[in-house]
């Protein structure tokens, strides 16, 4: 039989770095609350979270880096909120963020969850800001556990 290996979502003994944009604060104060709900919920203790606030989304990859590179966590949380306006400017942040923060975990080889919304409009934004089922905040929190156990589990595994 294969060996499966996957993460669990028990907190308890796990650090978490958020950043989170103050750009459009009302939506990601939303977010925050539900990623720091969500860490609260699995047994994260309020000492093994920090939060880093940045000005816009576009600042949260550079943190980031600086977090992953750092390994004083265990995982980071990103959060922010893009609204599509009438301008190119999403697509080009959006694009850039969504890469960068990929750009990384893969270079880092460190769990950065990815809570950063792009939305169309206000009440889509709303929607995923707020308290209870489908806030994205909470779920990006809930990968960030999940991964933050996974990754322990394979160091554990190498010689």
């Amino acid at each position: 039989m294969p060996v499966s290996i996957e993460g669990d979502h028990h907190a308890e003994k796990l650090r978490f770095g958020i950043i989170a944009s103050r750009f459009n604060d009302e939506i990601v104060s939303g977010l925050l609350d539900g990623a720091v709900e969500c860490l609260l919920r699995h047994g994260a203790p309020d000492s093994a979270i920090r939060i880093y606030r940045v000005p816009g989304a576009f600042e949260i990859p550079t943190v980031a880096r600086m977090l992953a590179g750092d390994r004083a966590l265990d995982a980071i949380i990103a959060l922010g909120c893009l609204l599509r306006g009438d301008t190119p400017h999403f697509d080009f942040i959006s694009a850039q963020v969504t890469t960068e923060l990929s750009r990384v975990a893969v270079d880092s080889g460190f769990p950065v969850a990815f809570g950063v919304i792009t939305c169309n409009t206000l009440e889509q934004a709303v929607q995923r800001s707020a308290k209870g089922a489908g806030n994205k905040g909470w779920e990006a929190a809930l990968a960030a556990i999940e991964m933050a156990n996974l990754w322990r589990q394979i160091r554990s595994e190498k010689p």
